[in-house]
């Protein structure tokens, strides 16, 4: 896959700059209401409707293992695995950006922890990293 560019939504959580694959990406939202899952792991934040069809929203910061303090998720990203959809609670939405495949790097050792193990890699654009999001292992369920 040497020189080919690659499109990735972006987006912040807990400050740090994330991208999924467009490929993964059905829709982004207005944070919607969730109903809460009695007994679900903490990373849960609950079940939205999503035009009739009931989608799983998982904390991205709880997951990530980030300071859940401060003002809370703004946004929906709903990621499509298969035939099914789960919503990313994110922080703020960046932008589609175009990145050359040649420019991905493995993790920084400055990402440690549960963020180091959801991470492929990351790209250095214009003074900051952007870290490109495991979507399997993110959306597989932790032990929690």
């Amino acid at each position: 896959m040497m020189g080919r560019d690659r499109q990735l939504c972006t987006f912040v959580v807990g400050g740090l700059h994330l991208g999924v694959g467009v490929e993964h990406v059905g829709e982004v939202l207005r944070r919607q209401p969730t109903t809460p899952v009695p007994l679900a792991n903490a990373e849960v934040a609950g079940l939205i409707n999503l035009r009739g069809a009931i989608v799983t929203a998982l904390d991205l910061r709880r997951r990530l293992g980030l300071d859940t303090g401060g003002e809370g998720p703004r946004m929906n990203v709903v990621l499509n695995q298969g035939d099914e959809a789960v919503s990313l609670l994110v922080d703020e939405i960046g932008e589609v950006v175009t990145v050359a495949e040649d420019d991905f790097e493995p993790p920084p050792e400055t990402v440690a922890g549960t963020t180091r193990e959801l991470i492929l890699g990351a790209y250095k654009l214009d003074g900051r990293l952007l870290l490109l999001l495991d979507t399997e292992r993110t959306l597989a369920p932790s032990d929690a």
